[in-house]
This record gives structure tokens, sequence and C-alpha cells, in this order.
């Protein structure tokens, strides 16, 4: 099944060759927390370039299986890759190279968006230009503006934004639209690149 995705990186968006190592794989994917067993077998491959929905119930191990595949969690048994490196011991190339917008937002309250932005804009070789990436995202009016007065939206918008500005090869969005306006929700659809260029 093909899918159109908007892409908020400059230069468009980056085709998958035929062949090519899978973006995600997950193989026999155990954790449990106590007695609770959030992830029993999970066993899934996601190929690149394509838009990938983890659906459940709340507790049915959604945000643990995205939190292994970034990294922050290990899992108890079972492998997983990411672009070909495992999360649980390449952490620190994968982080160059995976974007994560997470169900909470932890942003600095005394920054302002713009200086937020540019501050991790800074932890990346060859960043997204932090200005033009505020205005694709919605926010060049509130660049200047302080986080701590920022709307619920806009700080999912910000979130968007801090995790796309590294130029990203993949992105995980956890609860993605969470907080977020109808207008905002237009940019993150799995089809608006028509919206875009309107």
């Amino acid at each position: 099944m093909a899918h159109t995705t908007l892409d908020l990186r400059q230069g468009g968006p980056q085709p998958n060759g035929q062949g090519a190592a899978p973006a995600v794989a997950m193989h026999d994917l155990r954790k449990s927390y106590g007695e609770s067993r959030a992830l029993d077998g999970l066993t899934l491959t996601i190929p690149g370039g394509e838009i990938f929905a983890l659906l459940g119930p709340n507790g049915a191990g959604k945000t643990t299986a995205i939190e292994i595949l970034e990294g922050y969690r290990t899992a108890d048994s079972g492998a997983a890759t990411v672009l070909g490196l495992d999360p649980s011991h390449d952490a620190g190339p994968l982080k160059r190279r995976v974007g994560v917008v997470l169900q909470e937002d932890g942003v600095y309250p005394g920054l302002t968006a713009g200086e937020l932005l540019s501050l991790y804009a800074s932890y990346y070789a060859d960043p997204d230009d932090p200005i033009a990436l505020l205005d694709r995202v919605g926010l060049g009016s509130v660049a200047a503006t302080r986080c701590r007065h920022l709307s619920g939206g806009q700080k999912r918008r910000l979130a968007l934004a801090l995790a796309l500005v590294g130029r990203p090869d993949l992105l995980f969005l956890d609860e993605p639209t969470t907080g977020l306006d109808p207008h905002c929700l237009l940019y993150t659809s799995p089809s608006p690149r028509d919206r875009q260029k309107s």
C-alpha cells in the first residue's frame, strides 16, 4: 500500500530503495513489569518509506514497544533493530538518525520557541533551519514567545519541530495528535502533500 506523507524536512521525501534493510524489525519482543506482561512475543517488520501506526487499547504495550525501539527501555528478551542498529547497544549513532515526539512535552519553560529549536539544532551536524521549520509547523508567529506561554497545541507543534530539526531518517510519534488543534492536524495527517502546496 502506497502512502503520501508531508515531509517537513528540506529536500522532500526520501524514497526507499528496493532490497533495503527494514526501517524497524522486532522479533519475539517481550517485556514485563513485575507480573504484568506488556509485550508477549511481538514480531513485526516495517520497511523504510512507510507510515505505520501501532494501534491498541491503553495498556496494550504500544508505548513500551516504541520506547524499546527508541532505546529508552530494554526488552526482557527478543531482538529489535532500527535502521539496522540495535537500540540497546547503538544508542549514540541511532539518536542522530531518529526523531522522537513523546506523549508528554518536556520543553524548557523559560526559553522561547525559537531559542529552544535553535538549541536543539546545535546538537546536529546538518540541522534544518530552525526559523523555517517553525514556519512549516505553523509557529513562525510565536518564535519569540516563551514556551511557558504556548498553548497545548502549540507545544505539540513545537515538539514535532524539535523531532524534525535534526533531519531524521525515521520519526517516532507517540500519541502524536494529543492536544493538537484541527488546523495542525492538517499538517500531520497521512496525506496532506497537496495542502502543503496550496
